[in-house]
């Protein structure tokens, strides 16, 4: 069976490291390294204090050089202290305008990135708040999240309606590679929930890596969105009962399931394969739950024409095939059926 790879935005591989600098010894940094191009251009003036002449009383002070300096490196001078000789030329020429450059260079770059980025990245974020309405909130973008992401990219979500919380912020810049909106935070937290509208949700995906981070996700999900749907990947068979107690609607155990495949697959590899190609949007066939059609109450799941149903869910109970209840579709039912993957979503 072929897999059809997820496609991926062309990027250049960069390595990347924690930031070791709080933003006030990243400005002190930046304050230290102007204050050193300063420094060289200074110094520059001051041993060839001879090339420069003061139209003024045709005497050049330190004070004067400290001022000429300062004057030049910030903007092109007023003309009351200038370099007339060849060498003074050259090192205003090719020393102090690139040291000019530098630091405006550092002085736009320090507004940037604690003012503007930062006030930015506040009005851009409240304006996606207010977009998002019936999304896909995924918490954790380790293994499991990024593998929910690429599927439910597969099936044709769109990918601004796919929202992942992570606290590691390599892992938030690869969703955001992904296309997907994302958001570096601790997902247990009220705060980032609401951030990542909550409220407006359709659906919340926790795969945290962790049973009692997964617990205490799914705690905070269900308090502050009482209708929203959970669904939470859980690694111990013992944790399934807690979580879904905490408020998750589906618990996943991929250990539990994995262990399943494998032993499946004594009698042969076909029905895991038949299992990964109903589980996968890349298969030829799909398994997909709806609503019953007005036009088939009152039939068998047995006759449905749009797929081969399996399972009918009335009151919140499941109902197989082969039972009684399928034998007559009611209003209200939800039908699962397997249908053909023609690539449609």
């Amino acid at each position: 069976m072929r897999k059809e790879p997820l496609p991926r935005p062309r990027e250049h591989l960069v390595l990347r490291r924690p930031e070791r600098l709080t933003p006030w010894q990243s400005i002190a940094v930046r304050v230290a390294l102007v204050l050193l191009l300063i420094g060289i251009a200074l110094a520059g003036h001051w041993f060839d204090r001879d090339g420069l002449r003061d139209n003024i009383d045709g005497q050049i002070s330190f004070v004067d050089v400290i001022y000429f300096t300062m004057i030049t490196v910030t903007t092109v001078g007023y003309g009351d202290i200038v370099p007339v000789t060849p060498g003074a030329r050259l090192f205003d020429t090719l020393v102090v305008t690139p040291v000019r450059i530098f630091v405006w260079l550092i002085f736009l770059g320090t507004a940037y990135s604690f003012v503007l980025r930062r006030t930015w990245e506040r009005w851009r974020t409240r304006m996606i708040e207010r977009t998002l309405s019936d999304h896909i909130i995924v918490c954790g973008f380790g293994n499991g999240g990024s593998a929910t992401v690429a599927e439910l990219l597969r099936k044709g979500c769109d990918s601004q309606r796919v929202v992942v919380i992570d606290l590691d912020e390599e892992r938030v810049a690869a969703a955001t590679g992904c296309g997907v909106l994302s958001l570096q935070g601790d997902a247990a937290r009220n705060a980032t929930l609401v951030a990542a509208g909550i409220e407006r949700a359709s659906a919340v995906l926790i795969s945290a890596g962790r049973d009692d981070t997964t617990a205490l996700i799914v705690l905070t999900a269900r308090q502050l969105n009482r209708t929203v749907r959970i669904s939470a990947s859980v690694r111990n068979e013992e944790n399934e009962d807690l979580v879904q107690q905490a408020g998750a609607d589906t618990v996943i155990n991929p250990v539990n399931f994995g262990g399943h495949l494998l032993a499946q697959s004594i009698s042969g590899g076909h029905t895991v394969d038949y299992i990964h190609d109903l589980a996968t949007a890349g298969g030829h066939v799909l398994i997909r739950e709806r609503p019953v059609a007005p036009d088939e109450v009152g039939k068998p799941l047995a006759e449905l024409l749009t797929g081969l149903g399996v399972r009918i869910l009335r009151d919140g109970k499941p109902h197989g095939f082969w039972e009684v209840a399928a034998s007559r579709l009611q209003p209200g039912d939800i039908v699962v059926e397997v249908v053909p993957n023609h690539g449609d979503g």
